[in-house]
């Protein structure tokens, strides 16, 4: 993990309540992100994808919490940042288009941003480590499911979460990307 001064991290407040078909960093990957790509695997009833398990290198430590985001079309949900905690990010439902953006001065992909177009159709579990901002806009029709599996159980009363709204002055100012 770098560590270091993230850029913009002062403007953040406290929220209350591109990788081969193996999975390997393609030349562009931003340091420490990982990403799974998974595959529905179609049945006489359906389709199954695995979400994670424990025997991928993407799930190193335990699932300590799971729950579920949804976001309704065309809508953005941007910029977090966690200090200490990774997220493990997959759409269950909905087009979505993942953004993320490496404000970590002393990291060696400083100022680069990934963006992932996922869905239930083009499945995988996007692995973010902490002081990276991310977000994410539903670019599908109807309202998108994003299952997220931190490593750290949410403090209540010590949010990790925190929050720089994608549309603010200081995130146009510090984040090379528009929603």
């Amino acid at each position: 993990m770098v560590s270091g001064r993230v850029v913009g991290l002062d403007q953040l407040t406290a929220k209350r309540s591109a990788v081969a078909a193996d999975g390997a960093p393609l030349e562009g990957m931003i340091d420490g992100v990982r990403f799974r790509p998974t595959r529905p695997v179609p049945h006489e009833d359906g389709t199954l994808a695995e979400v994670a398990r424990m025997a991928w290198d993407e799930v190193s430590d335990p699932i300590v919490q799971v729950h579920v985001t949804t976001t309704l079309p065309g809508r953005v949900r941007a910029w977090s940042v966690h200090q200490t905690s990774t997220d493990r990010l997959f759409v269950v439902v909905g087009l979505m288009s993942m953004v993320l953006f490496d404000g970590r001065e002393h990291s060696p992909t400083f100022g680069l941003v990934n963006e992932f177009r996922l869905s239930e159709r083009n499945p995988g579990l996007l692995v973010v480590p902490p002081n990276l901002y991310h977000g994410w806009k539903n670019i599908g029709v109807d309202e998108a499911f994003v299952l997220n599996m931190p490593t750290k159980q949410y403090e209540y009363t010590c949010p990790d979460a925190l929050d720089l709204p994608y549309d603010s002055a200081e995130a146009e100012r510090i984040v090379p990307f528009r929603w």
